[in-house]
């Protein structure tokens, strides 16, 4: 009887193959930090090797911090600043990571001329920490647009790679792919197809769904279906916003998205993008421009930026105001520019609010 080399492929009952599948599977966690400097001109002079730390935070079940040395780490980095990236417990060991530190343009981007990345290193208790001795030049940064009103912003962000692991897995015969209505929705809009309403906005007309509308806005709802005259027109004329924000919060209503803004119009258009959201009841949309808005406050954007806040109920950049101008510098400029006159007479109200804040 001749024997022979085992199968490998195994049989089941009947004569079925019997199909069996694993996985190596190297899970990694990423998470990223923020740290603004206020007040970079008097962090200058610390000396070389000081640093300050940043505060804590948490990415892949580590505590980090970033070390931030305003006269560089070591003596020839005396012109530089250095920016470090630690462990902040010190019972870690060999934990590995993959990390880039960016400066921040004033809309948050990376500036891809300042940022520097790093291979995976491994950090421990031991190890005093990872990062770039010549970051940035200092006087690079202070001719730059990127330091505004005494501060700049930098972001960390960190990949920590986990054990590589083996693991039974089951055969996948079906892949599921990810929601593209937003895709079909913008096709919709964008195509004109089945548009039953149209609107003359600042002069020009747009056409849309009532349905759409109807589904996304309570305020459109109320309007196009409700006891309200325009339920039986099929042209309605919309005061007070100019052609593209209406566009722009179209596009938002079909797609969930914003379109795209050209930088040099992102304020302006945030701005504007905010108060329809609030006008129509589009909450996402409106906390989306509130988060935008947050990057762009400065001494010339603040006083405009903390009275659309209060006018529009928009806690979350009202708080981000009064932080920014809870440094005297700040709030020095603001009372020398028109702004201030401005939010006098349109907030009186949340002028004595901050005045509260930094009036001792």
């Amino acid at each position: 009887m001749s024997s022979s080399a085992p199968s490998a492929v195994g049989s089941g009952d009947g004569g079925t193959p019997a199909l069996s599948a694993s996985a190596i599977v190297a899970d990694a966690v990423t998470g990223s930090h923020v740290l603004k400097i206020n007040g970079y001109s008097r962090t200058k002079g610390l000396g070389s090797g000081k640093f300050i730390c940043s505060g804590i935070f948490n990415v892949g079940g580590h505590r980090w911090c970033i070390k931030y040395y305003p006269d560089g780490e070591v003596p020839d980095s005396a012109d530089w600043i250095s920016m470090y990236l630690n462990l902040d417990h010190t019972d870690a060991l060999n934990v590995k990571a993959r990390f880039r530190i960016s400066l921040l343009d004033e809309i948050g981007e990376p500036v891809s001329s300042f940022s520097e990345g790093s291979q995976i290193r491994t950090f421990s208790s031991q190890i005093g920490g990872w990062g770039f001795k010549n970051f940035i030049e200092k006087k690079t940064l202070e001719e730059s647009t990127y330091l505004k009103d005494d501060c700049f912003r930098v972001r960390c962000d960190i990949t920590v790679t986990k054990e590589i692991r083996i693991e039974d897995a089951a055969m996948q015969f079906v892949t599921v792919p990810p929601s593209n209505i937003h895709r079909h929705l913008g096709h919709l809009l964008s195509s004109e197809e089945g548009m039953d309403v149209t609107f003359e906005v600042d002069g020009e007309t747009i056409s849309a769904h009532r349905l759409v509308l109807a589904a996304r806005s309570l305020v459109f709802k109320a309007e196009l279906y409700g006891p309200m005259k325009e339920k039986t027109m099929s042209h309605i004329r919309i005061i007070d916003m100019e052609a593209r924000v209406f566009k722009a919060m179209l596009h938002f209503i079909y797609t969930d998205l914003l379109p795209e803004i050209d930088k040099d119009d992102a304020v302006v258009m945030a701005q504007h993008l905010l108060v329809a959201a609030d006008r129509y009841g589009l909450e996402r949309l409106k906390l989306i421009c509130e988060d935008m808005l947050c990057n762009y406050i400065n001494t010339s954007t603040a006083a405009t930026t903390l009275a659309l806040a209060e006018q529009h109920g928009c806690h979350g950049l009202k708080e981000a105001c009064f932080n920014f101008l809870e440094i005297s510098s700040n709030f020095k400029a603001l009372m020398a520019s028109d702004g201030f006159q401005h939010l006098m007479s349109s907030c009186p109200s949340v002028l004595k609010e901050l005045l509260a804040k930094v009036v001792p």
